[in-house]
């Protein structure tokens, strides 16, 4: 199993990229790993032109791209600022989960094809907001949000999140126990997951080009 593992965080030696490292450590023995930290590459977040014009991919893209085609399994940590991801970790959404991609809408109805089903997908996202407060007040619209219109939306399934807050305060230290406990288990059962078959996904992938002229927004 090929597990792409990525580092969402700006900064360096912070709490995700040691979770990440957790679960790292606990995956199958028998585990390709592969990682990434967001922080090292060199790309422009703006999708500059929407899909109205191809926007070449860096080099760096061209590699996380590549990655996460090759993966069967994917997962992200990041911490929840304003209720939402880290500006690197929505440039990249915005830069490789493109039509002809990740993604293709048909021509002649409103739905689309997932281009990236066959992959299952763990997110891991640190929060300052108790995570019972935000599903009762708020929704819990991260969660909701990724599950449904980004991972879900591009054929990841199943998609799990582990939502682990609060962290300030000595909250973090506090809890960490149960946090690497349930890490781990995600973690080792990740080799279980049902996943669908990524090579008939792909049939449908087509040029940039093509799926540009389809949705010029």
């Amino acid at each position: 199993m090929h597990v792409l593992v990525i580092d969402g965080h700006p900064d360096q030696g912070r709490l995700t990229s040691f979770l990440l490292d957790q679960y790292a450590a606990s995956l199958n023995a028998a585990a390709h790993i592969e990682r990434i930290a967001l922080r090292d590459l060199v790309f422009d977040p703006n999708l500059r032109h929407g899909y109205g014009a191809e926007q070449a991919w860096e080099p760096d893209l061209q590699r996380v791209a590549a990655s996460i085609d090759a993966c069967d399994h994917l997962v992200i940590g990041f911490p929840m600022w304003w209720g939402s991801e880290p500006t690197l970790v929505k440039g990249l959404l915005d830069r490789t989960l493109l039509p002809g991609f990740a993604f293709q809408y048909h021509k002649t109805d409103p739905f689309w094809d997932r281009l990236l089903a066959g992959r299952s997908a763990d997110m891991i996202v640190t929060m300052d907001t108790p995570p019972w407060y935000l599903s009762l007040i708020y929704g819990d619209p991260i969660s909701k949000r990724w599950r449904k219109q980004i991972f879900g939306f591009c054929g990841f399934k199943p998609v799990r999140i582990l939502r682990l807050g609060p962290t300030r305060r000595g909250a973090a230290a506090k809890q960490m126990p149960d946090w690497k406990k349930r890490i781990a288990r995600m973690a080792a059962s990740s080799v279980s997951l049902r996943r669908g078959d990524k090579q008939t996904a792909t049939q449908g992938r087509i040029n940039f080009a093509d799926s540009a002229s389809e949705r010029p927004s």
